[in-house]
C-alpha cells in the first residue's frame, strides 16, 4: 500500500456533521482488549497531530499557510472526537487506565522487535519495562478499591506481575536524552519514533488530567506519580526524533504516519464496526498526506519523494502477545538505570551520580512513594500483592509477593537509607 497512489478527497470532504461527531461507545465487557488498544492508540495520534498543527501556526506569519494547516486540523480535531467517544461512559478511568498501560507493553513490543537501529531499540526495552510496572501497580490498585482483577481487562493477553520498581525510575532530567535519528534510518525506525512518542505523550496527558478526578487520595498519588514517570518517557522518545526536518517536512511524516497507524488498525481489527471506521478515517488521513506534499513542494519546493523515497508502508503495525519477549527484556535489563545517553546497572553508580542526587531530592522515605505504597496497602489487605504471572518471575528479587521491592534498579544502599 502507498497512500501516495490513492485519489484524494478535498479536505472539506472529510468533514462531518455535528450529528456523526461522537460514536457509538464499544461494550467494555465483550469488546476484545486489542480493540480498545487501537482505540487508545489513534487517539494519542490525533491529539499529537492537532498540537503539531498548532505549533507550525504559531511559527509562520504566512496567514495562507496558517488556514491550510487550520483546514487539516479541523479535520482531525473531528477524527479525535469520533474515536474518543468510542470509550464506553461506564468504564472507569482506572479500567481505562488498563488499557493505556497494556498498550504501552505491547506496543512497545511490537516496535522494538522489529526495530533496526540499536539506539531506538535500546530506548524501548528501556522504558518498556516501567510501563510494565505501572500496569502492576494500577492492577493492584484497581482490586484493592474495585475488587476488579486486571486480567480480565487485558484478555490474559500480558503477564501482570512488577517490572522495573517505580520508585527507580525517578531519574535526573539529564538522563532522559536520547541521540537522535537521521534522515539515514529507514522508513520504520522513522515511523516507531513518531509513533512510540504520540502514545506516551497521550498517557502522559492523561494521567496529567485524569489524576484530579480519581475518587481518593492513593489514586490521586499514584496518577501524579506515574505522569512523572511519563514526562521522562516523552523526553527520551521525543528526544530521538530527527532534528533537521523542516516544519513542513514534519507535516508530511505526521500524516504520513497516521495513513500508516489507521491501515494498520483497519487490517487488523476484528470489529466489523469499528473496522469500517478505520477506513473511513484512513481515506481522510490520505487527503491530509496530499494537502501536506502540496505545501511542502509549494513553501519548501520539495517533493514527497525527497523525504518519503518509497510512499510504499513497511510491515504494518499488529499488536499481539509476547510474554516470552518481554520475560527476556526483565531478565537482561530489569537493574538498569540511565546514565546520560546510556544505560548502566544502577549498582555501579556512586553518591556523585546525577541518579543518585535526583532520587535523595525526590524521594525521603520509601514510604510517601505512592507506587510503593499501593503495593504495602495491598498486602496489608489482602496477605499477598495482586499478579496475574505465568510461572516465576523472571529476577528472583522480585519473585516475593508478601513484600514490595525498593532495591531492584537503584543504587546500592538508597532504600536501606530511606526505609519505611
Amino acid at each position: 500500500m502507498n497512500p501516495f497512489e490513492l485519489k484524494p478527497k478535498n479536505i472539506e470532504e472529510t468533514y462531518v456533521d455535528i450529528k456523526n461527531l461522537s460514536s457509538k461507545p464499544y461494550n467494555k465487557n465483550s469488546t476484545d482488549p486489542y480493540t480498545k488498544l487501537r482505540v487508545i492508540l489513534a487517539n494519542g495520534a490525533e491529539f499529537e497531530q492537532v498540537w503539531f498543527g498548532h505549533q507550525l501556526s504559531r511559527r509562520t506569519s504566512d496567514n495562507e499557510l496558517r488556514r491550510q494547516v487550520a483546514a487539516i486540523r479541523r479535520s482531525e480535531q473531528q477524527q479525535q472526537k469520533r474515536i474518543s467517544s468510542l470509550k464506553p461512559i461506564n468504564e472507569s478511568i482506572l479500567e481505562h487506565t488498563i488499557g493505556y498501560e497494556m498498550l504501552a507493553v505491547d506496543l512497545t513490543i511490537a516496535l522494538a522487535k522489529h526495530e533496526e537501529n540499536e539506539v531506538v531499540q535500546k530506548a524501548l526495552n528501556f522504558a518498556l519495562l516501567e510501563d510494565f510496572d505501572h500496569l502492576y501497580r494500577y492492577a493492584n490498585l484497581l482490586e484493592e478499591d474495585k475488587g476488579i482483577k486486571a486480567e480480565k481487562l487485558v484478555g490474559k493477553y500480558v503477564e501482570i506481575m512488577p517490572g522495573r520498581p517505580t520508585i527507580s525510575e525517578h531519574r535526573h532530567p539529564h538522563d532522559d536524552i536520547r541521540n537522535h535519528i537521521t534522515d539515514k534510518d529507514s522508513l520504520l525506525t522513522k515511523l516507531n519514533v513518531g509513533i512510540i512518542t504520540a502514545a506516551e505523550q497521550q498517557t502522559m496527558n492523561y494521567y496529567m488530567n485524569n489524576a484530579i478526578f480519581y475518587d481518593n487520595e492513593m489514586g490521586r498519588k499514584l496518577y501524579s506519580e506515574i505522569a512523572m514517570i511519563e514526562e521522562q518517557h516523552v523526553t527520551q522518545y521525543g528526544g530521538l526524533m530527527n532534528t533537521k526536518t523542516t516544519w513542513l517536512e514534519c507535516l508530511l511524516m505526521h500524516e504520513y504516519t497516521e495513513c500508516y497507524l489507521y491501515y494498520s488498525n483497519y487490517e487488523t481489527e476484528t470489529d466489523e464496526r469499528i473496522k469500517a471506521l478505520w477506513e473511513e478515517l484512513f481515506e481522510q488521513e490520505v487527503a491530509h498526506l496530499h494537502k501536506a506534499a502540496n505545501l511542502l513542494q509549494e513553501y519548501d519546493n520539495k517533493q514527497w519523494e525527497q523525504i518519503i523515497p518509497d510512499g510504499t508502508f513497511p510491515e504494518l503495525l499488529k499488536l499481539t502477545p509476547d510474554k516470552e519477549y518481554l520475560r527476556g527484556v526483565i531478565k537482561d535489563s530489569v537493574y538498569l538505570t540511565a546514565d546520560k545517553e546510556d544505560y548502566i546497572e544502577a549498582k555501579r553508580l556512586g553518591e556523585d551520580s546525577d541518579f543518585y542526587k535526583f532520587q535523595q531530592i525526590f524521594i525521603k522515605k520509601d514510604a510517601d512513594v505512592p507506587s510503593h505504597k499501593v503495593i504495602k496497602n495491598h498486602i496489608a489487605q489482602k496477605g499477598e500483592d495482586y499478579r496475574y504471572q505465568k510461572g516465576e518471575h523472571p529476577t528472583d528479587e522480585l519473585n516475593d509477593r508478601k513484600e514490595d521491592n525498593t532495591s531492584v534498579g537503584r543504587i546500592t544502599g538508597i532504600s536501606d537509607k530511606n526505609n519505611d
